[in-house]
């Protein structure tokens, strides 16, 4: 036997994340708190009225909904049910077990089944955990007194002396069931929730539920197939029975698959740091690297730095010599004071020749070095581009490619790509994008993140060359690059326009779609057209059709698609004044502009 503490995984409500209080089964047999399916069925309504904010299930604290619960309320808002503001409206629950959109019907929570069988294991487990608080009397004058038996009939708790009082010997009360301190009461028969007055005696094997007769006969569960209760009951008890048995029977099987995912947890603990320490090392070297690049730099740096500074304090050192009573002017007042003519040319002739070259720099002067560093800027563009896309590359992750057929280029680009096989998808694409310039070197790809597998692109310049490509990513694993595509954009600004259904349209020859956006010769017409070429050689009439918008001035681009099936298209553009003239006079025998 399995003891009861061991299940207690089993008695916690996915919503509340607690022991069971009355457990309703879902159709798609989870069990839900009857409490926890109205507060979240009321909290998806409060989303609806607030736009699906963040704070609109904060009222309910029981409750936690998961953020892709969440993301399902714009479905649920779509579904386009009937809604009654006295009760709950959605009629798609979001079920916390399978975290999928479940249809509860016309009924809503009141077509729901109470699981008592839960309920009553979730009793046991609360009396063998010693968790559950003394139940105290129903009856009892304040204050009251701890309850010791329940009355199964009456759904009440009593102890001693009031259960003698409401129970008393020779009467019918004194029939009553009753049992130990308890909160479950359960029916003694399980009545039909769409037919309250009719108990359950058949069983549903389609939906997987007990109905009544009455549903059999008239209502939602007329065609489906059914069986006796006692039929389900024994079919079922011996199914479970037989599996348990079988678990049972494998329980080493069962040992054997623990002990060798303990050891995969170990296997992956192990594993995890070494791809840690791998990872470590990889980056140390890429810094070792770096710093060596920067040592080297800033020697450099500074060694150019002490050579100018050493030319520049020279120059310094002959310009102060100039001033008066310094240096070089200093010496030559002195040697003015020299009276012998020989002794003074002696040595006037040197100091001359130094004194001219210190005039002659005053008239040209030049610092006898650069301040600029200009020649030491580090570019580090491409290694911070090589670094950016420095990720960990999967092979389970399929490289995706850019679809050119379904990829557009007009005012706007819709980029889409796929990934051809059947491997793991990514969780979210990076699309990036360049213009192809000849004269500019270095390139910038722009960057996009996409939920999807296509992006609309906006702002791109006319007649130009674009190059893209994308990559895929599931957590921090990406895929490689796709293969560049390179698209253009139109030579001018697309002119957009719609088929005019009122100026000269024929509609008993021509057929108009709803949208405008296209039109063809009805059934038939193409037909009388090549008959009458056989008859005489030409084309002699045709039918117009012309936009709803006309051009002014300035330069536009637009284009249109011809079926393969078409027989004869002309297209061009018309002057205004010469448009009623077109459709009076539709023959028209020159050749096909």
């Amino acid at each position: 036997k399995v003891a009861i503490k061991g299940i207690e995984r089993e008695l916690i409500c996915p919503a509340c994340k607690e022991l069971f209080t009355h457990p309703l089964i879902l159709p798609c047999q989870h069990n839900v708190c009857h409490k926890c399916v109205k507060e979240i069925l009321f909290a998806f309504e409060d989303s609806f009225a607030d736009g699906g904010s963040e704070s609109s299930n904060q009222s309910s604290p029981r409750i936690r909904i998961s953020a892709s619960s969440m993301d399902r309320i714009d479905r649920i808002n779509r579904s386009g049910r009937k809604r009654n503001s006295l009760t709950p409206r959605s009629t798609l629950f979001p079920c916390p077990g399978c975290q999928r959109d479940i249809d509860l019907g016309e009924r809503g929570i009141n077509g729901l089944f109470r699981n008592f069988t839960l309920e009553t294991i979730v009793e046991r487990y609360r009396q063998a955990a010693r968790a559950a608080i003394a139940i105290m009397c129903d009856f009892c004058k304040p204050p009251p007194q701890e309850s010791t038996k329940s009355c199964m009939d009456c759904s009440a708790s009593y102890c001693n002396e009031c259960f003698k009082i409401h129970h008393p010997w020779g009467t019918v009360k004194a029939q009553h069931e009753y049992v130990g301190p308890t909160t479950n009461f359960r029916p003694k028969i399980l009545m039909c929730p769409e037919h309250e007055m009719e108990r359950v005696n058949m069983y549903c094997e389609l939906c997987r539920r007990p109905v009544c007769h009455l549903c059999k006969l008239g209502g939602g569960h007329a065609n489906h197939r059914v069986t006796t209760m006692s039929t389900a009951y024994k079919t079922l008890k011996e199914k479970l029975s037989k599996d348990i048995e079988y678990l049972i029977s494998k329980e080493s099987q069962v040992k054997a698959h623990i002990t060798q995912l303990d050891l995969l947890l170990k296997e992956t603990e192990c594993n995890s740091e070494r791809a840690k320490q791998e990872a470590s090392q990889s980056f140390e070297k890429l810094y070792h690297v770096l710093e060596e690049k920067k040592s080297a730099a800033l020697r450099a740096i500074e060694t150019s730095k002490n050579i100018r500074l050493e030319k520049l304090q020279t120059q310094v050192e002959e310009y102060q010599g100039l001033l008066e009573n310094n240096g070089l002017v200093g010496y030559a007042q002195e040697v003015l004071k020299e009276t012998d003519p020989s002794c003074f040319v002696q040595t006037a002739k040197q100091l001359h020749v130094r004194i001219q070259k210190a005039t002659e720099s005053l008239k040209s002067f030049r610092p006898a070095a650069e301040t600029t560093f200009e020649d030491f800027v580090v570019d580090t563009a491409k290694q911070e581009d090589i670094l950016g896309d420095l990720s960990f590359h999967s092979n389970g992750l399929e490289i995706p490619e850019i679809n050119e057929e379904q990829s557009r280029m007009y005012n706007k680009a819709v980029i889409c790509w796929e990934c051809p096989g059947k491997t793991e998808s990514a969780d979210i694409y990076v699309l990036e994008y360049h213009k192809l310039n000849r004269e500019d070197e270095s390139v910038t790809w722009q960057k996009t993140e996409v939920c999807g597998k296509s992006k609309v692109l906006s702002d791109l310049d006319d007649d130009s060359s674009y190059a893209f490509r994308v990559r895929g990513y599931k957590g921090s694993i990406c895929s490689p690059w796709s293969r560049e595509v390179i698209l253009r954009t139109p030579p001018a600004p697309v002119f957009s326009f719609l088929f005019d259904d009122k100026c000269g349209y024929n509609n008993e020859h021509l057929q108009l779609n709803p949208r405008r956006t296209s039109v063809e010769s009805r059934a038939g017409f193409p037909l009388l057209l090549g008959s009458e070429r056989l008859q005489v050689g030409c084309y002699t009439t045709l039918d117009y059709i012309i936009g709803d918008t006309g051009i002014a001035k300035g330069k536009h681009f637009w284009a249109f698609h011809v079926e393969a099936y078409s027989y004869l298209v002309k297209v061009g553009v018309v002057p205004s004044n010469k448009i009623q003239k077109l459709f009076h006079n539709t023959h028209d025998v020159t050749s096909p502009r």
